[in-house]
């Protein structure tokens, strides 16, 4: 399983001026786009093939990124537009244009994480089940707590009410036909698709002990800046 899904295509609205007139992926880190960041880190994880769901300033994206070559990946573009479907519905136009493999990593375009991504997979396929979420336990430290976790499966996912001590980590796997059950005629959330598999008991879950960090609001970035710089 070599294939990842970044899923880089919302507008950057809680950074404010801190964006200017870059897309959340781009924005310098470390001296660095963040892209840059994310896809040396995957292309170490065994990543040869990215499929970019971008949409705001998604020609910014491509023009950097090109075919993915510097960094040894081969780059594939689904392309919302301005007509923005939300994470979920990028997913589903993936789906729909038939550029997704049988099972593959998802992953935010404003995330930065540090985990085994063979061991992800190695977890999903033991699982035995369509989805995996990756979850580390937050008790409302980083983000507010979205989650419960047993050990084996998310039982139980919000991200609007509940009273959780877990959060979605990051990064998850999927299967093709899964993503066929998101409707393709009108904007939808990833977190709507996992809430309905965690209540149904479909959703596997794999404990990572690492915080996230991310570049999504001003406190994100700052405190990625600071990690990088202490080494």
């Amino acid at each position: 399983m070599s294939e990842c899904v970044i899923l880089a295509g919302g507008v950057a609205s809680r950074l404010g001026t801190h964006a200017g007139d870059l897309p959340k992926t781009l924005i310098p880190v470390g001296g660095r786009p963040f892209a840059d960041h994310q896809l040396t880190w995957l292309a170490e994880q065994g990543v040869h093939d990215v499929v970019y769901c971008i949409g705001y300033r998604g020609d910014q994206i491509r023009d950097y990124v090109g075919t993915g070559e510097r960094w040894g990946l081969q780059v594939t573009y689904v392309d919302e537009g301005s007509d923005l479907r939300g994470t979920g519905g990028a997913l589903r136009l993936a789906y729909d244009v038939g550029v997704l493999a049988e099972s593959y990593a998802v992953l935010y375009g404003d995330s930065y994480l540090r985990l085994d991504l063979p061991r992800v997979h190695e977890a999903f396929r033991a699982s035995g089940r369509s989805a995996l979420m990756t979850v580390v336990r937050n008790e409302g430290r980083w983000d507010r707590s979205n989650a419960d976790f047993d050990g084996e499966r998310v039982t139980s996912y919000s991200k609007t009410e509940g009273d959780f001590e877990w959060i979605d980590y990051g990064l998850s796997i999927l299967t093709r036909e899964i993503v066929g059950e998101i409707p393709n005629d009108a904007p939808a959330d990833l977190a709507e698709l996992f809430t309905r598999l965690s209540r149904a008991g479909r959703l596997a879950g794999l404990e990572v002990t690492d915080r996230f960090y991310e570049v999504g609001s001003p406190e994100g970035l700052a405190e990625l800046e600071r990690f990088l710089t202490s080494g």
